[in-house]
């Protein structure tokens, strides 16, 4: 007999994705009108370099043997850091507002940092489930440590510390379920604090964001106006919202309106309703997630399933609780509906292995 994927998981991506088709069509026509002249510039670029390249190598990676994936597993890990440094080259890398992160080829341009949200989860994957059978915990602890290491450095560099913070903590759950010892994650802890620490002495405006997110009123204008006015998108929606094309905030009054706020706009226009919506469909994803790796045919699909849903649910949670105010504002983009392509893709890809793991189940 045929084995089928997890049809429900299936239903419930087609669905986010169609609403970040919907509310990015919504939310990006003003923006892109006064700016290209073309109402649908930034909704045809997510469909053609983002949307159209993800669903082919989703496809790929739905059909791709897994024995096969976790053998290159750290081929792929290594290929994306050394293009992780290549952002930092001339003529090579696209720096922008102060930052290092994109590859550029004329007008298009990558961002490596969110391939090695998913290849740092097969490799660790991988790297688990073949020393922990060997039960090499001691020495595994080390190595782990050495990789977030070396991730961290890069990420530090560029700077990018949302992805970082993604990375790590998805990390920290896959070495959680592949069965270690506990003190392994207590000092793993320690040290995520400690470095947290340093990262905020090196860069004070982190600690003033922690600041305006216990108190907004203190720079309501400055660092604080993202966080205010995603509020307000928010609460003018209501219950059943304003009405599809009619935010308000999206006219240039919220920051990020395509990107790390887009959860806000879709509040506004679909309301109270529409973002319960929305928030139950993670939840779903991640419920799916959970029952995928609890009948996972190997201890390396059992990993890379935790990992890859951890990965999708913790940028879900964090972009919508930046926006109603529960979490200090991060850039995290909420996924398969904020715009942007390299984003979209490496998330396709995911969700094409989770398929593909939960027919094999």
């Amino acid at each position: 007999m045929k084995k089928q994927p997890d049809y429900i998981l299936l239903s419930v991506l087609a669905i986010i994705i169609v609403a970040g088709v919907v509310i990015l069509a919504s939310v990006s026509a003003p923006y892109a009108l006064e700016k290209f002249g073309n109402s649908y510039y930034f909704l045809a670029h997510q469909l053609l370099f983002g949307f159209l390249p993800g669903i082919v190598l989703a496809i790929f990676a739905f059909f791709i043997n897994l024995s096969f994936l976790k053998k290159i597993a750290p081929l792929l890990f290594l290929i994306n850091l050394v293009i992780m440094v290549m952002v930092f080259l001339p003529l090579i890398g696209s720096p922008h507002g102060g930052a290092s992160r994109w590859i550029g080829f004329g007008s298009f341009s990558f961002q490596p940092a969110e391939l090695l949200k998913l290849t740092s989860i097969l490799y660790l994957a991988s790297l688990l489930s073949a020393r922990t059978e060997k039960k090499e915990s001691n020495q595994i602890f080390f190595v782990f440590l050495a990789i977030i290491g070396i991730i961290s450095m890069l990420l530090i560099w560029q700077p990018n510390i949302s992805t970082l913070g993604v990375i790590v903590f998805t990390a920290f759950l896959i070495y959680f379920a592949a069965k270690t010892p506990v003190w392994h994650i207590g000092l793993f802890l320690l040290t995520a604090a400690a470095g947290l620490l340093f990262l905020i002495k090196i860069a004070p405006y982190r600690f003033n964001r922690f600041l305006v997110f216990l108190n907004p009123g203190i720079d309501p204008m400055g660092i604080g106006y993202q966080a205010k006015q995603s509020l307000i998108a928010v609460g003018s929606g209501g219950i059943k919202g304003v009405g599809f094309g009619m935010s308000s905030q999206k006219l240039g009054f919220l920051p990020q309106s395509i990107a790390d706020s887009i959860f806000a706009v879709f509040s506004e226009e679909f309301g109270f309703i529409g973002a319960i919506f929305l928030i139950a469909l993670f939840l779903i994803f991640l419920l799916r997630g959970f029952k995928i790796a609890k009948d996972a045919p190997d201890k390396f699909s059992q990993l890379a399933v935790i990992g890859i849903t951890s990965w999708i649910v913790i940028q879900a949670f964090v972009n919508i609780g930046a926006m109603i105010g529960i979490l200090p504002l991060t850039g995290i983009p909420l996924p398969f509906v904020s715009y942007g392509g390299s984003a979209l893709i490496m998330e396709l890809i995911g969700a094409g292995i989770l398929l593909n793991i939960s027919k094999q189940s």
